[in-house]
């Protein structure tokens, strides 16, 4: 059986895929990008960070690290398609080959140039707590209140509907008796910092082909 073709060729941190990464708060997950970028070598290039609000204090890891970053919003772009074309536009004028989700609480239209190009990170097990509404604390507590014994992190393509497209991996947190949606959130973001950045390696590194909703991710030679 042949295998697809994978979606990127191999990069390597001499030659790095160039992303950009779409915040709307903190910023906690560029930052760990950005750590992992910088001690592990990863082969990644942040080339462009575009924030949904103008009080977005993740925005300060862009400047700190000399990234050029713009502020698209809702606000200045009511409909969903002139807000989606402005950012991916930046993206295409960066060099981005690849957008990263990182805490983007907006909802945006895939160009098909971008089809596959765009990833998230989501922190349940898709498709168990997730779409419109789902974000932050409020997956974690609807994860207590239903009694689940295991939740944890998904990441996954981005296609034109909430928590959808393919996923790309998944890994499993422990949910234990004493929880509060704050400790639980806190172990699944040690996990998401770790998952993120493996998923993203393994796209630039040529590891990753998809068909249909099936992912394939082959391990590093």
């Amino acid at each position: 059986m042949t295998q697809p073709a994978p979606i990127f060729t191999k990069h390597t941190a001499d030659n790095p895929l160039k992303i950009a990464v779409l915040i709307s708060g903190g910023g906690t997950t560029l930052r760990n990008l950005l750590e992992r970028i910088e001690q592990d070598q990863l082969p990644l290039q942040v080339v462009l960070v575009i924030s949904s609000s103008r009080s977005a204090k993740g925005m300060v890891y862009a400047e700190d690290a000399n990234i050029p970053y713009k502020i698209i919003t809702v606000q200045d772009h009511p409909e969903i398609a002139d807000f989606s074309a402005d950012i991916f536009h930046a993206c295409r004028k960066a060099g981005a080959a690849l957008v990263v989700m990182g805490g983007f609480l907006k909802q945006v239209t895939i160009p098909a140039d971008f089809e596959n190009r765009v990833v998230n990170i989501h922190p349940s097990l898709i498709p168990s707590f997730c779409g419109a509404g789902f974000y932050g604390i409020r997956v974690h507590t609807a994860v207590l209140e239903y009694g689940a014994k295991v939740s944890g992190c998904t990441v996954h393509f981005v296609d034109d509907h909430y928590d959808h497209g393919p996923i790309i991996t998944q890994s499993v947190v422990e949910v234990f008796p004493d929880d509060s949606p704050q400790t639980l959130a806190e172990r699944i973001f040690e996990t998401e910092c770790q998952a993120y950045p493996q998923a993203i390696t393994a796209i630039a590194e040529g590891r990753v082909s998809i068909e249909g909703r099936k992912i394939t991710v082959l391990p590093r030679q």
